[in-house]
């Protein structure tokens, strides 16, 4: 009971202040007035305490990184293992690059960038196979194989570089004198 009699002369005393404000200023001011006083000044970031959306967006799509994940090596894509083949001539073809790349699987996706001046191909493609056995059968045949006359080399795309150490901050780099 006592909480609603302090509710009620709480919104009283904020009436009598509002009349007050409103005789002694114009409306303009005293809608200014209020903003201000309403408003919370936050900086940064973390301070909104419901983080709206959030829990309705699922789980993101990740990869599993099994056993492989602290050891250098390939690295699979979202989509599947991509081989990187560099030295292609210039005028090499899709066709060229599907015939020789097929018998070792089915290809899912061959990307090839040409150059917008001369319309030829820029010497690299990615070539991507779903399953890692066909892909690694492909890096290991065609690397240093020719294609129209020229030597290519085949590697993945993706690779896990070296597990890394951390080091102190105080000999990272900066002496003291």
């Amino acid at each position: 009971m006592a909480d609603v009699l302090d509710l009620a002369q709480s919104e009283e005393m904020e009436s009598q202040q509002d009349e007050e404000l409103d005789d002694s200023m114009d409306e303009g001011a005293v809608n200014v007035a209020l903003l201000k006083e309403k408003a919370n000044k936050r900086k940064g970031r973390g301070f909104s305490v419901e983080r709206k959306g959030l829990e309705d967006m699922g789980e993101f799509e990740s990869i599993d990184r099994g056993s492989y994940s602290d050891e250098p090596g390939p690295q699979r894509s979202i989509e599947g293992w991509i081989l990187f083949i560099t030295s292609l001539h210039e005028e090499t073809q899709e066709d060229d690059i599907f015939d020789k790349l097929s018998e070792f699987g089915e290809i899912k996706n061959i990307h090839l960038n040409l150059d917008r001046r001369t319309g030829f191909l820029k010497g690299y493609a990615l070539v991507e196979y779903s399953l890692y056995k066909q892909a690694l059968a492909a890096k290991e045949a065609m690397d240093g194989t020719e294609i129209l006359g020229q030597v290519v080399n085949v590697d993945w795309c993706f690779v896990t570089g070296p597990k890394k150490a951390h080091r102190n901050r105080s000999s990272s780099g900066r002496r003291r004198n």
